[in-house]
């Protein structure tokens, strides 16, 4: 029998107050994991934990930047510490976009896409890994992107930094495999969030042309990535590692209508 079950299992969210990570640990917690997550702020937080208990979740939420490793350290004992556990299963969700044409993005723009995006990925990673290796396993989740495949205007640091975390990704199932350690990413489609609503008004042209460059011919929802992650997260998956699995109604397999 295949077993999804994460039950006694505690599960680090990463930027899960809202949002795609929300509906991610939303999953698992209703497979029996404990959640702990972190936000960049205590409004965030308390956002978050008042959303979390709304669903019956009782969640343990922390303010933390994911792209500070001290800070990322303190978390990771704070959470043995106070009792709730040793990290079992890390979904690397937190993450920026700053939608600025190349030639007019400054560096420091582009290395804060590349902190959030890339960088604290691997902070927060390596940062478990002393621990899930002592507790003889664990599961590693990095939200990639279709831009860790594509390229598109506008985006050149997000794509350099979900190109780059893909490659992480293998590399930790490479280097950490033995230790019976998976690391898997999730390549989220275009998505119904509140940072999309404004593309998808209807009438808009992004809208129009996502519709048409996706065979479901329709938005993913969060709830579309649940599903996915359970089964990344759990016992389901125990012989995938390094693997990138792309949610996205079936964008990358399609060149499109022809005009």
């Amino acid at each position: 029998m295949v077993n999804f079950s994460l039950k006694g299992k505690i599960a680090l969210v990463t930027g899960a107050s809202y949002g795609i990570g929300f509906a991610i640990a939303s999953a698992l917690a209703e497979a029996g994991a404990t959640i702990v997550f972190n936000d960049i702020s205590s409004d965030l937080v308390q956002k978050g934990l008042d959303a979390y208990k709304e669903k019956g979740i009782q969640a343990h939420g922390y303010v933390c930047d994911v792209t500070d490793e001290a800070k990322v350290n303190e978390l990771v004992s704070k959470v043995e510490e106070e009792g709730i556990g040793v990290i079992d299963i890390l979904v690397n969700n937190a993450g920026i976009i700053k939608r600025i044409p190349m030639h007019e993005m400054t560096a420091a723009e582009f290395r804060q896409v590349i902190d959030v995006d890339l960088n604290a990925p691997f902070i927060v990673a390596k940062a478990v890994i002393p621990g899930m290796i002592k507790k003889g396993g664990g599961k590693i989740i990095n939200i990639c992107s279709m831009m860790s495949e594509l390229g598109r205007e506008t985006v050149s640091a997000y794509a350099a930094a979900k190109g780059g975390l893909k490659m992480l990704t293998r590399n930790i199932a490479s280097e950490y495999g033995s230790y019976n350690i998976q690391c898997n990413g999730i390549g989220p489609g275009y998505i119904a969030t509140p940072q999309t609503a404004p593309l998808r008004a209807e009438g808009h042209p992004f809208h129009s042309f996502i519709i048409s460059k996706t065979p479901a011919a329709r938005w993913g929802t969060p709830d579309d990535l649940k599903g996915p992650a359970l089964f990344l997260a759990s016992e389901a998956s125990n012989f995938v590692n390094g693997h990138i699995l792309y949610v996205d109604g079936g964008i990358l397999a399609y060149i499109g209508k022809q005009p």
